[in-house]
């Protein structure tokens, strides 16, 4: 899966499989997550969010588990 870094000051790269509907996110810190079924409509959400860090607490954090 192909990441594309993002300017956030949490999140340093994240990417999207749509035919898996699977999401990566790589943090800041050094931490990557998978997220399972995940509509495109959320990682666009997320790549376009003007704060990324809100966006992933208010749609991602603690949805979508593998």
């Amino acid at each position: 899966m192909e990441m594309v870094p993002v300017s956030s000051s949490a999140i340093s790269a994240v990417g999207y499989d749509s035919s898996a509907m699977r999401m990566k996110i790589r943090f800041i810190e050094g931490h990557t997550y998978d997220f399972c079924r995940v509509p495109e409509s959320v990682f666009k959400g997320l790549l376009y969010a003007a704060s990324k860090g809100r966006y992933y607490n208010d749609q991602i954090r603690d949805r979508y588990q593998c």
